[in-house]
């Protein structure tokens, strides 16, 4: 999976002090405990490693770089995965129409499993001794991020500091503080996780079974207060072009379709979902672009493909979306099925067409050559050409006659 790789530094000798780690790091209280932990408790060289998935800008990039040199870390690297992530993975999302629980577009375990591969794929570029990650013992982020790393790197021993350790955010603190560490301590409302296919917003609001984060909670306020129309391009189920407007990377028309709809206040909703360890969860999330993109790439499909393409489609994303979810990724029976929804995408080509109001949309219609409501063959309630009266009464008795059939060998024997 790996692409577009930045390495900051080439292999480099064990530090005296002792064993290599490649840390996973976005620069928070967690990593940056771990990194503080590992060097000075451990006396570890610890290379730490970002992977974009498209939560971060350019800026903040560099800010968590100059922390983690600053935190004493031998390397610093940051990966590119936007399109990776994208082609690997967002890419059949949008094929199967994916949504967890019929709600959630798999925002932020699908950017987990992309970045725990590319941290293992620079384990083996370091020859590293030990992997870490700033997990805790409470999520599924934990079993996502260690199940990938005990198939890609078996040999490698996995930390988890403030999962072994059980500590709690005070004690981080209270220990980062004694080491001299200067970053923000106060914890926000609300935890926020940023990515390409969505943000997650989690808060009191989410704690319990009932409750909907306020308008404060949510980071792309609305501040669009009219209606507004948009028209998506697909060429093969792929997002090419919006309002005209062509990209070279369906990820560029991603991240410039949000733009537009976030500030209408789309794709807002709560997941109510089973975690992989068996507890029930609820989380926020706004993904304007995303939900906007597979209710409009379903309607097209709905089109475009016959009965049962359309059958078997949900069938196999319901179960792909499920072991994605899970963390599975890399079992092979998702490559299947990746390629059925690649080869049920051939006819997936045309425009869709979306009305954009507050706080909600609507998919108001399709053009498409390979659309299968043609009026040739006759209009659904109204008038036919491809058949008579005739034709259908005989088909009716025919597609009946097995229960037909049941049904008077049914009532014979009972009589009896």
């Amino acid at each position: 999976m790996a692409d577009n790789k930045t390495f900051a530094s080439e292999n480099s000798p064990l530090g005296v002090g002792g064993k290599k780690v490649v840390l996973g790091f976005s620069g928070g209280l967690d990593t940056t405990y771990c990194v503080k932990y590992l060097t000075d408790e451990k006396g570890y060289e610890v290379h730490s490693v970002i992977v974009n998935t498209g939560g971060f800008t350019e800026d903040e990039l560099k800010k968590i770089e100059a922390h983690a040199y600053k935190l004493g870390v031998k390397s610093h690297t940051t990966v590119n995965a936007i399109r990776s992530y994208y082609d690997k993975i967002i890419k059949y999302l949008v094929f199967g129409n994916v949504l967890k629980n019929n709600t959630y577009p798999l925002s932020v375990s699908a950017e987990r499993l992309s970045q725990a591969v590319f941290i293992a794929e620079y384990v083996q570029q370091l020859n590293a001794d030990i992997v870490a990650h700033g997990s805790t013992g409470a999520g599924n982020d934990q079993v996502r991020f260690d199940m990938i790393f005990n198939i890609m790197i078996p040999d490698v021993e996995i930390f988890t500091p403030i999962r072994d350790l059980k500590l709690s955010r005070e004690e981080e603190i209270a220990y980062l503080k004694s080491k001299g560490v200067e970053m923000n301590f106060e914890k926000s409302i609300y935890s926020i996780n940023k990515g390409l296919w969505g943000t997650s917003v989690g808060g009191k609001e989410t704690l319990n079974s009932k409750g909907m984060l306020p308008e404060e909670a949510w980071p792309t306020q609305v501040t669009e207060s009219g209606s507004r129309n948009l028209e998506l391009g697909f060429v093969r189920g792929e997002l090419t072009e919006v309002d005209g407007q062509k990209f070279n990377h369906p990820t560029e028309a991603i991240q410039h379709l949000q733009s537009i709809a976030g500030p209408f206040g789309v794709g807002r909703d709560i997941h109510v979902g089973d975690t992989i360890i068996g507890i029930k969860g609820r989380v926020g999330f706004e993904a304007a672009a995303p939900m906007i993109i597979l209710k409009a790439h379903h309607a097209l499909e709905k089109h475009v493909l016959t009965k049962w393409q359309l059958n078997w489609k949900d069938q196999l994303a319901l179960f792909y979306g499920n072991w994605l979810h899970e963390g599975q990724i890399l079992d092979p029976v998702m490559r299947d099925i990746e390629s059925f929804f690649i080869n049920s995408q051939e006819n997936v080509t045309g425009k869709v067409f979306v009305e954009l109001a507050p706080y909600r949309f609507q998919i108001t219609g399709i053009e498409s050559d390979y659309d299968l409501m043609s009026s040739k063959f006759g209009k659904y309630g109204e008038m036919n050409s491809g058949w008579t009266g005739e034709d259908v009464r005989g088909f009716s008795k025919i597609f009946g006659n097995q229960t037909m059939i049941y049904n008077a060998v049914k009532q014979t024997a009972d009589a009896k």
